[in-house]
């Protein structure tokens, strides 16, 4: 059986708010751990039946990518809940969802432009 490791390190400031957030897996291209501004993590708790989460940023992320980074989230939850379950509907509603974020985050984009 072949085991693969997926690592997470975060720096923090002296207010415990992560200043870097850094990740490496065995499976990854490339060597070493890579700088990252946010990750989340999501495990269920089938003991418990919920689910466990862990959302971190980096103090220097700006909410514009914040909010794309969740939107690109949602779309691939869509997908794997598409691949795990078949479920279209679930996944075409998710979809939708994103979509009208996007369009959202683009209308707050042109706005700000003005």
């Amino acid at each position: 059986m072949k085991d693969s490791e997926i690592k997470i390190r975060v720096e923090l400031d002296k207010d415990n708010i992560p200043e870097k957030i850094f990740w490496d897996a065995t499976d990854k291209d490339g060597n070493g751990p890579e700088e990252t501004k946010a990750f989340n993590l999501s495990i269920w708790d089938h003991n418990n039946g919920n689910t466990l989460r862990i959302d971190l940023w980096n103090k220097e992320m700006p909410v514009d990518e914040m909010k794309r980074f969740y939107v690109d989230c949602l779309g691939g939850l869509a997908q794997s809940l598409l691949s795990a379950t078949g479920d279209e509907y679930m996944s075409t509603a998710l979809n939708r969802l994103c979509d009208k974020m996007v369009k959202h985050l683009e209308e707050e984009n042109r706005k700000q432009a003005e």
